[in-house]
């Protein structure tokens, strides 16, 4: 090795940082704030659904920031992403403290044993309590600086830029007390971070550099899947040549969508990559919809299930997804995914649900405009979300569509039975007095039998004092010609009858 590829290889790389909390706590405004970008506006409901890397600069240094969502769909791709992280900033909303991701995000620090500072943001709004939040965090072994612990804490308002700079100082001082180094003098490493579909571009991913430095040109292996880089981005989507430890990189020349939170790794040519390729050969599916859906049905014979063939704009986002349809339980009803993918949805898609009889679900990506013909002309229902919470709760109707009514017993009166003044197989007419509510011509007659409730028949006619009504009220006198629910029914002199409607209520899951 070289002096200069030593003095290269002991050079200062900036520190990856993981922005981690609740929903809604402000992590997107915080780094929106941090980068002067509107990154929050353009998420759907803003929340931030997939993860992204961006870098900022302060005081002549770099810091590059990881995005994670809060939706606790997203639990995989948050702890992928504090993985890959040097240093965690937990974000904790001064005015609703510690809430079940913050929990989430702090078993997640401690697995990966990071570094951690506490941002307690929106000191600005009402309600605001920080001495609460380090109260609560305490409670999770979290013990701020202030408080006698070890751990740095700031009081931030992204939303007004309150010490904002502020928290970039602790993140250089902790990143410069945790020494890191730059490795360029190895080939080229790091980890996909996320992979989608570009309908210009063919697959396209998003990684981490984490050693040495990659070029346009150099071969990939992630997993069995082997790439030549066609071109790369930085993440402001400027054309670069070179990317170093540290650096968040957009690459294409995929064959197919590499998985993410896998490593990747560089190789001199395509047959050497393609020898590591096959070194990594795992028959595992990336995903569990299909077998665990197929499964769940065959466990539970006559369940009715309900076929679905998920799109979605990024591989992570199929992975929330499958986290997220796996919170619907049901001993009824199921669902099992026969098809899922990533990019828009296309006539292929609606083909396999024409032979799987399956509704096609999408998330953030359109139909192509042949496939929504095709799926007009086959009767197939096709939605697409913006936000998971829309998603999962159409699965849920549609599931619960699937569940069998129940029948709602509606008691209007009851009947004392005076008089039997006919009878046949099939119908009785009968003389009595309406001793509560009200007989109702239409309504079904039930008894009391064996000690248990029974449906006697139906009452076809009702008179009142020799005339057709349609009800006859409590305290008056009837005449009813019930229709009998069987041949083996009967109606005894002395017995009262209950008369009641049914109505179908549709169940819900």
């Amino acid at each position: 090795m070289t002096e200069i590829g030593k003095e290269k290889t002991t050079k200062n790389r900036p520190p990856v940082v993981v922005v981690l909390g609740h929903v809604d706590h402000g992590k997107t405004k915080l780094l929106d704030t941090i980068r002067k970008t509107k990154v929050a506006e353009k998420e759907s409901g803003g929340i931030t659904q997939h993860i992204g890397a961006y870098q900022a600069e302060t005081d002549g240094k770099t810091i590059t920031f990881l995005d994670t969502p809060g939706h606790e769909a997203f639990s995989a791709i948050r702890a992928r992403g504090a993985r890959i992280a040097d240093i965690a900033i937990l974000v904790v909303a001064a005015d609703e403290s510690v809430k079940p991701q913050t929990k989430e995000a702090i078993k997640i620090i401690e697995s990966e044993k990071i570094p951690v500072i506490i941002a307690i943001n929106k000191i600005d709004k009402e309600g605001a309590n920080p001495q609460k939040v380090r109260q609560d965090l305490a409670a999770e072994n979290i013990l701020v600086e202030d408080w006698g612990g070890k751990v740095p804490v700031l009081e931030i308002s992204a939303k007004e830029g309150r010490n904002i700079q502020e928290l970039l100082d602790i993140i250089l001082l902790v990143a410069e007390l945790e020494e890191l180094k730059e490795d360029i003098s190895s080939p080229a490493e790091g980890i996909i971070i996320e992979s989608r579909l570009d309908k210009r571009r063919g697959h396209i991913a998003s990684a981490i550099i984490q050693k040495g430095v990659l070029r346009p040109g150099d071969w990939l292996v992630v997993g069995t899947i082997v790439g030549k880089i066609k071109s790369m981005e930085d993440f402001r989507g400027s054309v670069i040549f070179e990317a170093r430890p540290s650096q968040p990189v957009l690459i294409t020349g995929w064959p197919s969508a590499p998985d993410i939170g896998k490593p990747f790794v560089t190789a001199d040519s395509k047959d050497a990559a393609l020898r590591i390729s096959e070194n990594n050969v795992d028959l595992a599916p990336l995903f569990s919809f299909i077998k665990e859906s197929a499964k769940d049905s065959e466990e539970t014979p006559g369940k009715k299930i309900l076929n679905l063939v998920l799109k979605a704009d990024f591989s992570g986002s199929l992975e929330a997804l499958e986290s997220a349809l796996q919170t619907i339980k049901s001993d009824e009803v199921g669902y099992r995914v026969v098809r899922y993918d990533i990019g828009n949805i296309a006539e292929t898609d609606v083909q396999t649900a024409v032979s799987a009889k399956a509704q096609i679900i999408g998330f953030r990506v359109a139909a192509e405009e042949s496939a929504k013909k095709l799926a007009e002309k086959e009767k197939i229902a096709v939605a697409s979300f913006d936000v998971i919470y829309e998603l999962i709760e159409h699965v849920r109707r549609e599931m619960s569509g699937l569940l069998e009514s129940k029948m709602e017993k509606i008691p209007l009166g009851e009947l004392r039975v005076l008089a039997i003044f006919k009878k046949d197989q099939k119908n009785w007419v009968v003389g009595g007095k309406v001793i509560s509510g009200k007989a109702k011509r239409g309504a079904l007659i039930g008894a009391i039998r064996n000690g248990e409730p029974a449906k006697i028949g139906k009452l076809n006619q009702l008179q009142h004092n020799k005339e057709d009504v349609a009800e006859v009220r409590e305290g008056l006198e009837a005449g009813m010609k019930i229709e009998l629910a069987g041949p083996s029914e009967e109606i005894k002199i002395g017995e009262n009858l209950e008369i009641y409607e049914e109505k179908k209520k549709e169940r819900t899951l």
